[in-house]
Protein backbone atom coordinates (compact mmCIF):
# COMPACT_ATOMS: atom_id res chain seq x y z
CA UNK A 1 0.00 0.00 0.00
CA UNK A 2 1.19 3.23 -0.99
CA UNK A 3 1.39 6.06 1.72
CA UNK A 4 4.24 8.59 1.45
CA UNK A 5 6.06 8.87 5.09
CA UNK A 6 6.64 12.52 6.04
CA UNK A 7 9.60 12.85 7.52
CA UNK A 8 8.54 13.95 11.31
CA UNK A 9 6.43 10.43 10.84
CA UNK A 10 9.67 8.94 9.83
CA UNK A 11 11.94 10.19 12.69
CA UNK A 12 9.19 9.16 15.51
CA UNK A 13 9.25 5.53 13.52
CA UNK A 14 12.93 5.02 14.03
CA UNK A 15 13.29 6.86 17.56
CA UNK A 16 10.56 4.86 19.40
CA UNK A 17 12.48 1.47 17.85
CA UNK A 18 15.38 2.65 20.05
CA UNK A 19 13.01 3.42 22.66
CA UNK A 20 12.11 -0.56 23.05
CA UNK A 21 15.73 -1.21 23.93
CA UNK A 22 15.70 0.77 26.43
CA UNK A 23 16.41 -1.07 29.90
CA UNK A 24 17.49 -3.72 27.90
CA UNK A 25 20.58 -2.68 25.88
CA UNK A 26 22.96 0.37 26.52
CA UNK A 27 22.35 3.12 25.03
CA UNK A 28 25.83 2.98 23.44
CA UNK A 29 24.75 -0.61 21.88
CA UNK A 30 21.12 0.28 20.29
CA UNK A 31 23.09 1.25 17.07
CA UNK A 32 24.53 -2.21 16.86
CA UNK A 33 20.74 -3.67 16.36
CA UNK A 34 18.30 -0.97 14.87
CA UNK A 35 20.46 -0.09 12.02
CA UNK A 36 20.56 -3.84 10.47
CA UNK A 37 16.94 -3.89 11.22
CA UNK A 38 16.64 -0.89 9.20
CA UNK A 39 18.34 -1.63 6.52
CA UNK A 40 17.07 -5.22 6.61
CA UNK A 41 13.30 -4.04 6.25
CA UNK A 42 14.56 -1.83 3.26
CA UNK A 43 16.24 -4.45 0.79
CA UNK A 44 12.60 -6.43 1.55
CA UNK A 45 10.17 -3.63 1.02
CA UNK A 46 11.96 -2.43 -2.21
CA UNK A 47 12.60 -5.62 -3.36
CA UNK A 48 8.35 -6.13 -3.16
CA UNK A 49 8.18 -2.82 -5.05
CA UNK A 50 10.84 -3.75 -7.84
CA UNK A 51 9.10 -7.49 -8.53
CA UNK A 52 5.15 -5.24 -8.24
CA UNK A 53 6.88 -3.07 -10.87
CA UNK A 54 8.28 -6.30 -13.28
CA UNK A 55 4.78 -8.04 -13.13
CA UNK A 56 2.80 -5.17 -13.82
CA UNK A 57 4.90 -4.30 -16.87
CA UNK A 58 6.54 -7.82 -18.29
CA UNK A 59 4.22 -10.27 -16.44
CA UNK A 60 7.24 -11.70 -14.59
CA UNK A 61 9.91 -10.88 -12.65
CA UNK A 62 14.08 -10.46 -13.85
CA UNK A 63 16.81 -10.56 -11.43
CA UNK A 64 18.53 -7.67 -13.35
CA UNK A 65 15.51 -5.47 -11.67
CA UNK A 66 16.55 -5.91 -7.98
CA UNK A 67 19.46 -4.19 -6.90
CA UNK A 68 19.65 -7.09 -4.16
CA UNK A 69 19.32 -10.53 -4.54
CA UNK A 70 16.86 -11.70 -1.36
CA UNK A 71 17.04 -14.94 -1.16
CA UNK A 72 14.00 -17.33 -0.73
CA UNK A 73 13.03 -17.87 3.00
CA UNK A 74 14.96 -15.04 3.95
CA UNK A 75 12.64 -12.07 3.28
CA UNK A 76 11.53 -9.94 6.41
CA UNK A 77 8.21 -11.36 6.52
CA UNK A 78 9.70 -14.95 6.71
CA UNK A 79 11.79 -13.34 9.95
CA UNK A 80 8.04 -12.06 10.90
CA UNK A 81 6.15 -14.89 11.43
CA UNK A 82 9.17 -16.58 13.08
CA UNK A 83 7.66 -16.95 16.64
CA UNK A 84 10.54 -18.78 18.83
CA UNK A 85 14.05 -18.14 18.89
CA UNK A 86 14.05 -15.21 16.74
CA UNK A 87 17.44 -13.93 16.80
CA UNK A 88 18.35 -16.50 15.49
CA UNK A 89 16.17 -16.27 12.06
CA UNK A 90 17.39 -12.81 11.77
CA UNK A 91 21.40 -14.22 11.85
CA UNK A 92 19.96 -16.63 9.41
CA UNK A 93 18.36 -14.17 7.35
CA UNK A 94 21.56 -11.42 7.47
CA UNK A 95 23.94 -14.61 6.72
CA UNK A 96 21.79 -15.42 3.63
CA UNK A 97 21.79 -11.79 2.14
CA UNK A 98 25.26 -11.19 2.65
CA UNK A 99 26.24 -14.69 0.91
CA UNK A 100 23.77 -14.19 -2.08
CA UNK A 101 24.93 -9.94 -2.28
CA UNK A 102 29.27 -11.20 -1.64
CA UNK A 103 30.19 -8.30 -3.43
CA UNK A 104 28.77 -5.56 -1.76
CA UNK A 105 27.05 -6.50 1.10
CA UNK A 106 29.29 -8.81 3.15
CA UNK A 107 29.64 -8.15 6.74
CA UNK A 108 27.23 -5.11 6.28
CA UNK A 109 24.55 -6.31 9.15
CA UNK A 110 27.67 -6.70 11.98
CA UNK A 111 28.29 -8.91 13.98
CA UNK A 112 25.41 -8.20 17.12
CA UNK A 113 24.32 -10.87 19.99
CA UNK A 114 20.91 -11.63 18.26
CA UNK A 115 20.68 -15.04 19.57
CA UNK A 116 21.78 -13.63 23.36
CA UNK A 117 18.03 -14.50 24.61
CA UNK A 118 19.30 -12.97 28.21
CA UNK A 119 19.95 -9.56 26.47
CA UNK A 120 17.15 -9.81 23.58
CA UNK A 121 14.25 -12.09 24.28
CA UNK A 122 12.21 -13.34 21.46
CA UNK A 123 9.53 -11.40 22.96
CA UNK A 124 11.47 -7.89 22.45
CA UNK A 125 12.60 -8.83 18.79
CA UNK A 126 8.97 -9.58 17.87
CA UNK A 127 7.97 -6.14 19.42
CA UNK A 128 10.95 -4.38 17.27
CA UNK A 129 9.99 -6.41 14.04
CA UNK A 130 6.10 -5.50 14.55
CA UNK A 131 7.31 -2.26 15.33
CA UNK A 132 9.00 -1.92 11.87
CA UNK A 133 6.30 -3.63 10.52
CA UNK A 134 4.14 -0.59 10.89
CA UNK A 135 5.39 1.25 7.43
CA UNK A 136 6.23 0.43 4.05
CA UNK A 137 10.18 1.49 3.60
CA UNK A 138 9.40 1.25 -0.32
CA UNK A 139 10.93 3.92 -2.56
CA UNK A 140 7.63 5.47 -3.16
CA UNK A 141 6.84 5.83 0.21
CA UNK A 142 10.48 6.79 1.51
CA UNK A 143 12.69 8.05 -1.02
CA UNK A 144 16.61 8.09 -0.45
CA UNK A 145 16.92 11.35 0.51
CA UNK A 146 14.40 11.71 2.83
CA UNK A 147 15.10 7.91 3.99
CA UNK A 148 18.76 9.12 4.23
CA UNK A 149 18.15 11.89 6.44
CA UNK A 150 15.82 10.17 9.18
CA UNK A 151 19.10 7.72 9.10
CA UNK A 152 21.20 10.98 9.87
CA UNK A 153 18.77 11.77 12.55
CA UNK A 154 19.02 8.62 14.18
CA UNK A 155 23.16 8.69 14.19
CA UNK A 156 22.57 11.83 15.76
CA UNK A 157 20.08 11.02 18.67
CA UNK A 158 22.25 7.56 19.31
CA UNK A 159 25.31 10.52 19.43
CA UNK A 160 23.12 12.20 22.48
CA UNK A 161 21.73 9.38 24.29
CA UNK A 162 24.91 7.56 23.94
CA UNK A 163 27.62 9.25 26.33
CA UNK A 164 31.06 8.65 25.65
CA UNK A 165 30.97 6.50 22.35
CA UNK A 166 29.51 9.20 20.48
CA UNK A 167 32.76 10.71 19.13
CA UNK A 168 33.16 7.45 17.49
CA UNK A 169 30.84 7.73 14.73
CA UNK A 170 29.22 11.31 15.26
CA UNK A 171 30.58 14.68 13.46
CA UNK A 172 28.71 17.54 14.11
CA UNK A 173 27.06 18.31 10.96
CA UNK A 174 26.98 21.64 10.49
CA UNK A 175 30.72 22.16 10.88
CA UNK A 176 30.53 19.28 7.76
CA UNK A 177 28.56 21.50 5.95
CA UNK A 178 30.89 24.11 6.46
CA UNK A 179 33.61 21.95 5.27
CA UNK A 180 31.55 20.83 2.08
CA UNK A 181 30.69 24.16 1.37
CA UNK A 182 34.41 25.14 1.71
CA UNK A 183 36.05 22.34 -0.88
CA UNK A 184 32.75 22.83 -2.85
CA UNK A 185 32.99 19.13 -4.44
CA UNK A 186 32.28 18.57 -8.47
CA UNK A 187 31.07 16.01 -10.30
CA UNK A 188 32.98 13.19 -11.88
CA UNK A 189 35.17 13.87 -8.55
CA UNK A 190 37.04 11.08 -6.76
CA UNK A 191 36.51 11.82 -2.66
CA UNK A 192 38.01 10.35 -0.20
CA UNK A 193 37.54 10.06 3.80
CA UNK A 194 40.31 7.78 5.78
CA UNK A 195 38.56 7.74 8.91
CA UNK A 196 34.89 7.96 8.25
CA UNK A 197 32.66 6.81 10.45
CA UNK A 198 29.45 6.36 9.69
CA UNK A 199 30.34 8.51 6.29
CA UNK A 200 28.97 11.93 7.54
CA UNK A 201 31.39 13.68 5.70
CA UNK A 202 31.01 11.55 2.15
CA UNK A 203 27.14 11.74 2.35
CA UNK A 204 27.80 15.51 2.55
CA UNK A 205 29.74 16.04 -0.44
CA UNK A 206 26.44 14.31 -2.01
CA UNK A 207 23.96 16.13 -0.79
CA UNK A 208 26.18 19.27 -2.09
CA UNK A 209 26.17 18.26 -5.20
CA UNK A 210 22.48 17.54 -5.13
CA UNK A 211 21.52 20.64 -4.22
CA UNK A 212 23.83 22.57 -6.46
CA UNK A 213 21.60 20.56 -9.09
CA UNK A 214 24.92 18.65 -10.58
CA UNK A 215 25.48 15.14 -11.25
CA UNK A 216 26.27 13.22 -8.37
CA UNK A 217 25.99 9.50 -9.71
CA UNK A 218 29.61 10.03 -11.20
CA UNK A 219 31.37 11.07 -8.12
CA UNK A 220 33.15 7.92 -6.78
CA UNK A 221 33.72 7.75 -2.80
CA UNK A 222 36.41 5.71 -0.87
CA UNK A 223 36.51 5.82 2.70
CA UNK A 224 38.49 3.48 5.64
CA UNK A 225 36.95 3.03 9.28
CA UNK A 226 38.84 0.94 11.75
CA UNK A 227 35.98 0.45 14.20
CA UNK A 228 33.91 -2.77 12.26
CA UNK A 229 30.86 -1.64 13.39
CA UNK A 230 31.13 1.90 12.62
CA UNK A 231 32.03 0.62 8.90
CA UNK A 232 29.00 -1.44 8.56
CA UNK A 233 27.33 1.71 9.85
CA UNK A 234 29.03 3.73 7.32
CA UNK A 235 27.70 1.07 4.16
CA UNK A 236 24.00 0.73 5.35
CA UNK A 237 23.96 4.54 5.22
CA UNK A 238 25.72 5.09 1.84
CA UNK A 239 23.16 2.75 0.76
CA UNK A 240 19.99 4.05 2.14
CA UNK A 241 20.88 7.71 0.97
CA UNK A 242 21.25 6.11 -3.02
CA UNK A 243 25.03 6.57 -3.37
CA UNK A 244 26.19 3.03 -5.19
CA UNK A 245 29.88 4.18 -6.62
CA UNK A 246 31.49 3.67 -3.13
CA UNK A 247 34.23 1.68 -1.35
CA UNK A 248 34.27 1.94 2.43
CA UNK A 249 36.81 -0.52 3.88
CA UNK A 250 37.35 -1.75 7.52
CA UNK A 251 40.84 -1.40 8.63
CA UNK A 252 43.42 1.02 10.20
CA UNK A 253 44.54 3.74 7.63
CA UNK A 254 47.84 4.32 9.54
CA UNK A 255 48.85 0.57 9.59
CA UNK A 256 47.05 -0.81 6.75
CA UNK A 257 46.39 1.67 4.00
CA UNK A 258 43.78 0.03 2.18
CA UNK A 259 43.41 2.11 -1.35
CA UNK A 260 46.82 1.55 -2.86
CA UNK A 261 47.43 1.65 -6.85
CA UNK A 262 50.76 0.51 -8.13
CA UNK A 263 52.49 -0.08 -5.33
CA UNK A 264 51.41 3.76 -4.30
CA UNK A 265 48.95 5.35 -2.28
CA UNK A 266 45.86 6.08 -4.52
CA UNK A 267 45.28 10.14 -4.82
CA UNK A 268 41.83 12.43 -4.61
CA UNK A 269 40.43 14.65 -5.89
CA UNK A 270 39.09 15.96 -2.35
CA UNK A 271 39.54 14.66 1.46
CA UNK A 272 37.01 15.31 4.28
CA UNK A 273 38.70 14.22 7.40
CA UNK A 274 37.48 13.82 10.97
CA UNK A 275 41.13 12.08 12.59
CA UNK A 276 40.89 10.56 16.15
CA UNK A 277 42.52 13.45 18.55
CA UNK A 278 46.08 12.75 19.93
CA UNK A 279 46.14 9.17 19.93
CA UNK A 280 48.72 8.04 21.30
CA UNK A 281 48.05 4.06 20.73
CA UNK A 282 50.19 3.62 17.31
CA UNK A 283 52.98 2.18 15.52
CA UNK A 284 55.33 4.64 15.29
CA UNK A 285 58.26 2.64 14.91
CA UNK A 286 56.51 1.47 11.69
CA UNK A 287 55.47 5.20 10.41
CA UNK A 288 59.16 6.33 10.54
CA UNK A 289 59.77 3.83 7.91
CA UNK A 290 56.68 4.18 5.97
CA UNK A 291 56.91 2.76 2.35
CA UNK A 292 54.14 5.14 1.10
CA UNK A 293 56.57 8.10 2.12
CA UNK A 294 53.94 9.09 4.55
CA UNK A 295 56.51 10.31 6.87
CA UNK A 296 58.04 13.60 4.46
CA UNK A 297 57.33 16.11 7.21
CA UNK A 298 59.05 13.66 10.05
CA UNK A 299 57.83 11.45 12.26
CA UNK A 300 54.99 12.44 14.81
CA UNK A 301 55.71 11.90 18.13
CA UNK A 302 54.46 8.74 20.00
CA UNK A 303 51.68 10.64 22.14
CA UNK A 304 50.44 12.38 19.14
CA UNK A 305 49.54 10.31 15.91
CA UNK A 306 47.65 13.59 14.45
CA UNK A 307 50.56 14.52 12.05
CA UNK A 308 51.11 10.83 10.80
CA UNK A 309 47.08 10.84 9.99
CA UNK A 310 47.79 14.65 8.49
CA UNK A 311 50.99 13.29 6.50
CA UNK A 312 48.81 10.64 4.84
CA UNK A 313 46.30 12.75 4.08
CA UNK A 314 48.42 15.25 2.00
CA UNK A 315 50.33 12.24 0.38
CA UNK A 316 46.74 10.73 -0.70
CA UNK A 317 45.93 14.01 -2.74
CA UNK A 318 46.13 14.44 -6.74
CA UNK A 319 48.70 16.59 -7.91
CA UNK A 320 46.65 19.38 -9.71
CA UNK A 321 42.73 19.50 -8.29
CA UNK A 322 44.22 17.92 -4.55
CA UNK A 323 42.03 19.77 -1.52
CA UNK A 324 41.34 18.87 1.69
CA UNK A 325 39.66 20.03 4.78
CA UNK A 326 40.36 18.37 7.83
CA UNK A 327 39.57 18.84 11.98
CA UNK A 328 41.85 19.11 14.59
CA UNK A 329 42.91 19.98 17.82
CA UNK A 330 44.24 23.36 17.91
CA UNK A 331 47.29 21.88 19.13
CA UNK A 332 48.90 20.99 15.71
CA UNK A 333 49.00 24.72 15.48
CA UNK A 334 51.66 25.51 17.99
CA UNK A 335 52.40 22.50 20.08
CA UNK A 336 56.22 22.56 20.56
CA UNK A 337 56.63 18.66 20.32
CA UNK A 338 55.28 19.33 16.54
CA UNK A 339 57.80 22.28 16.18
CA UNK A 340 59.68 20.91 13.06
CA UNK A 341 56.26 18.82 11.61
CA UNK A 342 54.98 22.19 11.13
CA UNK A 343 57.49 23.90 9.68
CA UNK A 344 57.99 21.52 7.27
CA UNK A 345 54.72 21.89 6.69
CA UNK A 346 54.27 25.92 5.70
CA UNK A 347 57.59 25.40 4.00
CA UNK A 348 55.51 23.29 1.69
CA UNK A 349 53.00 25.80 1.19
CA UNK A 350 50.34 23.19 0.99
CA UNK A 351 48.53 25.26 3.52
CA UNK A 352 45.87 27.65 2.07
CA UNK A 353 43.90 28.09 5.09
CA UNK A 354 43.50 27.56 9.09
CA UNK A 355 39.85 28.37 10.73
CA UNK A 356 39.65 28.48 14.47
CA UNK A 357 36.33 27.32 15.59
CA UNK A 358 33.88 28.11 18.91
CA UNK A 359 34.10 25.70 21.80
CA UNK A 360 31.25 22.82 22.32
CA UNK A 361 30.78 21.88 18.47
CA UNK A 362 31.69 18.32 19.59
CA UNK A 363 29.99 15.41 21.35
CA UNK A 364 31.38 15.17 25.13
CA UNK A 365 33.87 18.19 24.47
CA UNK A 366 33.83 21.42 25.32
CA UNK A 367 37.24 21.97 23.47
CA UNK A 368 37.51 24.39 20.25
CA UNK A 369 39.40 23.00 17.23
CA UNK A 370 40.14 24.10 13.59
CA UNK A 371 39.83 23.30 10.18
CA UNK A 372 42.94 22.90 8.44
CA UNK A 373 42.64 23.82 4.38
CA UNK A 374 45.18 22.04 2.22
CA UNK A 375 45.54 22.39 -1.67
CA UNK A 376 48.50 20.84 -3.87
CA UNK A 377 48.16 23.60 -6.64
CA UNK A 378 47.18 27.12 -4.89
CA UNK A 379 46.32 30.00 -7.29
CA UNK A 380 49.04 32.38 -7.61
CA UNK A 381 47.64 35.12 -5.87
CA UNK A 382 47.55 32.34 -2.65
CA UNK A 383 50.84 30.95 -2.81
CA UNK A 384 53.73 31.58 -0.44
CA UNK A 385 50.28 32.98 1.91
CA UNK A 386 48.06 31.46 4.44
CA UNK A 387 44.76 32.83 5.58
CA UNK A 388 44.23 32.79 8.97
CA UNK A 389 40.38 33.11 10.54
CA UNK A 390 39.47 33.60 13.53
CA UNK A 391 35.66 31.50 13.98
CA UNK A 392 35.04 31.24 17.43
CA UNK A 393 32.63 33.87 17.87
CA UNK A 394 30.76 32.42 15.11
CA UNK A 395 28.49 29.47 17.02
CA UNK A 396 25.17 29.20 18.31
CA UNK A 397 24.62 27.76 21.75
CA UNK A 398 21.17 25.94 22.32
CA UNK A 399 20.30 23.16 25.35
CA UNK A 400 23.68 22.31 26.25
CA UNK A 401 23.94 21.43 22.54
CA UNK A 402 26.62 23.84 19.88
CA UNK A 403 26.08 24.09 16.23
CA UNK A 404 26.38 26.82 13.25
CA UNK A 405 24.14 28.64 11.31
CA UNK A 406 23.49 29.44 7.82
CA UNK A 407 24.63 32.83 8.57
CA UNK A 408 28.12 31.47 10.60
CA UNK A 409 28.56 29.27 7.59
CA UNK A 410 28.09 31.86 4.71
CA UNK A 411 30.61 34.18 6.74
CA UNK A 412 33.59 31.95 7.18
CA UNK A 413 33.09 30.69 3.86
CA UNK A 414 33.16 34.16 2.28
CA UNK A 415 36.38 35.56 4.18
CA UNK A 416 37.91 32.12 2.48
CA UNK A 417 36.96 33.35 -0.73
CA UNK A 418 38.16 36.85 -0.29
CA UNK A 419 41.51 35.61 1.34
CA UNK A 420 42.33 39.14 2.35
CA UNK A 421 42.82 40.56 6.00
CA UNK A 422 39.51 41.67 8.37
CA UNK A 423 40.19 43.23 11.18
CA UNK A 424 39.69 41.01 14.19
CA UNK A 425 38.34 37.71 12.06
CA UNK A 426 41.26 37.28 9.01
CA UNK A 427 44.64 37.70 8.68
CA UNK A 428 46.59 36.53 5.50
CA UNK A 429 50.19 36.17 6.83
CA UNK A 430 53.46 34.67 4.62
CA UNK A 431 55.70 31.77 5.39
CA UNK A 432 58.11 34.47 6.93
CA UNK A 433 55.72 35.62 9.18
CA UNK A 434 55.11 32.22 10.18
CA UNK A 435 58.67 31.61 10.55
CA UNK A 436 58.90 34.87 12.64
CA UNK A 437 56.45 33.41 14.73
CA UNK A 438 58.83 29.70 14.78
CA UNK A 439 56.41 28.37 12.65
CA UNK A 440 53.42 28.77 15.04
CA UNK A 441 50.12 28.61 13.44
CA UNK A 442 48.40 29.51 16.54
CA UNK A 443 45.58 32.12 15.54
CA UNK A 444 45.56 34.85 18.09
CA UNK A 445 49.09 35.26 17.47
CA UNK A 446 47.87 36.78 14.14
CA UNK A 447 44.33 37.23 14.36
CA UNK A 448 43.33 39.97 17.59
CA UNK A 449 39.62 39.11 18.72
CA UNK A 450 37.18 42.11 18.95
CA UNK A 451 35.97 42.63 22.61
CA UNK A 452 32.41 42.73 22.96
CA UNK A 453 32.10 44.34 26.41
CA UNK A 454 28.00 43.29 26.05
CA UNK A 455 28.08 39.80 25.45
CA UNK A 456 26.89 37.06 28.40
CA UNK A 457 29.23 34.14 28.82
CA UNK A 458 26.26 31.69 29.02
CA UNK A 459 28.61 28.85 29.47
CA UNK A 460 28.27 26.70 32.64
CA UNK A 461 31.03 26.37 35.51
CA UNK A 462 32.30 22.93 33.88
CA UNK A 463 32.83 24.13 30.25
CA UNK A 464 34.34 27.58 31.63
CA UNK A 465 36.59 25.47 33.38
CA UNK A 466 37.12 23.40 30.43
CA UNK A 467 38.14 26.21 28.51
CA UNK A 468 40.28 27.75 31.22
CA UNK A 469 42.85 24.58 31.13
CA UNK A 470 42.50 24.09 27.16
CA UNK A 471 44.01 28.26 28.02
CA UNK A 472 46.20 27.11 30.15
CA UNK A 473 48.34 24.22 28.00
CA UNK A 474 48.12 27.03 24.93
CA UNK A 475 49.89 29.36 27.47
CA UNK A 476 52.19 26.48 28.87
CA UNK A 477 53.15 25.75 25.26
CA UNK A 478 53.84 29.29 24.51
CA UNK A 479 56.16 30.11 26.97
CA UNK A 480 58.14 26.16 26.04
CA UNK A 481 58.47 27.97 22.42
CA UNK A 482 59.54 31.28 24.52
CA UNK A 483 62.03 29.61 26.26
CA UNK A 484 62.81 27.76 23.23
CA UNK A 485 63.81 31.23 21.13
CA UNK A 486 65.52 32.75 24.08
CA UNK A 487 67.88 29.69 24.05
CA UNK A 488 68.56 30.20 20.56
CA UNK A 489 69.40 33.87 20.97
CA UNK A 490 71.56 33.15 23.63
CA UNK A 491 69.86 34.11 26.18
CA UNK A 492 69.33 32.66 29.79
CA UNK A 493 65.97 33.07 32.44
CA UNK A 494 64.68 31.88 35.77
CA UNK A 495 61.65 30.99 35.93
CA UNK A 496 59.75 29.94 39.23
CA UNK A 497 56.00 29.13 38.10
CA UNK A 498 53.67 30.59 37.46
CA UNK A 499 55.63 33.71 37.51
CA UNK A 500 58.56 35.10 34.99
CA UNK A 501 60.79 36.12 37.55
CA UNK A 502 63.70 37.56 35.43
CA UNK A 503 64.90 37.39 31.79
CA UNK A 504 69.17 38.92 31.02
CA UNK A 505 71.16 38.69 28.10
CA UNK A 506 74.17 36.65 29.12
CA UNK A 507 77.43 38.93 29.49
CA UNK A 508 80.01 39.23 31.63
CA UNK A 509 80.73 39.68 35.18
CA UNK A 510 78.40 38.24 37.79
CA UNK A 511 79.11 35.48 36.65
CA UNK A 512 77.64 35.21 33.14
CA UNK A 513 73.91 35.46 34.91
CA UNK A 514 72.43 39.12 34.12
CA UNK A 515 71.44 41.23 36.75
CA UNK A 516 69.60 39.50 39.73
CA UNK A 517 67.51 42.64 41.10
Amino acid sequence: MSKRITLEELKSYLWNSAVLLRTHIDAGSYKQYIFPLLFFKRISDVYDEELAASLEEFGEDFPENHRFVLPESYHWSDVRETSENVGVAIVNAFHAIERENADILTGVFGDGAWANKNRLPDELLKDLIEHFSTLMLSIENCPEDELGQGYEYLIRKFADDSGHTAQEFYTNRTVVHLMTELLKPQSGEAIYDPTCGSAGMLISAIAYLKAQGKEWRNVRIYGQEINALTSAIARMNLFLHGVKDFQIVNDDTLTAPTFIENGQLMQFDMILANPPYSINQWNREAFAADKYGRNFLGTPPQGRADYAFFQHILKSLKPQTGRCAILFPHGVLFRNEENSLRENLVKTDLVECVIGLGANLFYNSPMEACIVICRTEKTAARRGQILLVNAINEVTRKNSFSYLEDGHIKKIAAAYEKYADTDGFSKVITIADAESNNFSLSIPLYVREAVNEEAVDSRSVVECVSAWLESAFEMRTAYDDLKSLLAADNVVYAFDEPELLMVAEKGEGNGGKGDEN
